[in-house]
């Protein structure tokens, strides 16, 4: 069973905390976190833009902090999702051996592909597009419902 589920950018600061607050608001009772491979922002909040994109849907982010994903994530979480190929490969790097979670891709249900990152890209609201749209099949995947 998937119940403790890590979401993975690289400053833990725009996606993956986005995805993380996507996330909790459609799998109640699951354990939902999120990290950054990088360590620049730790401790920060969610980045402003960010923040106000997810607040404008709903989703309240503003009490996450940012930090960097360390080698005992690898076992405390059942799923490890990298929004990015880089970010995926970094963790596949980083993955202890006989780590217990399982590697995937944000954007797996969609077909695959990165979530871009909207620090560069300021695209905040196509990001949370494609964030909401993987975290309503991650939902339906995970507890057994159709999407």
């Amino acid at each position: 069973m998937t119940d403790r589920i890590l979401c993975v950018c690289l400053g833990n600061i725009c996606r993956s905390p986005t995805a993380e607050g996507v996330l909790r608001a459609r799998l109640p009772g699951h354990e939902i976190d999120s990290a950054g491979t990088g360590d620049w922002h730790i401790g920060k909040p969610p980045y402003g833009p960010a923040q106000a994109a997810a607040l404008g849907r709903g989703y309240d982010i503003s009490g996450l902090r940012a930090r960097q994903v360390s080698p005992a994530d690898f076992d405390r979480f059942d799923l490890i999702l990298a929004m990015d190929s880089e970010n995926h490969a970094d963790l596949a790097r980083m993955a202890p051996k006989g780590a217990r979670a399982d590697l995937a891709m944000y954007l797996d249900p969609l077909g695959g592909g990165d979530v871009p990152d909207p620090y560069f890209t300021r695209d905040f609201e196509g990001a949370l597009d494609l964030i909401e749209e993987a975290a309503r099949l991650w939902a339906a995947r995970l507890s057994g419902t159709s999407g």
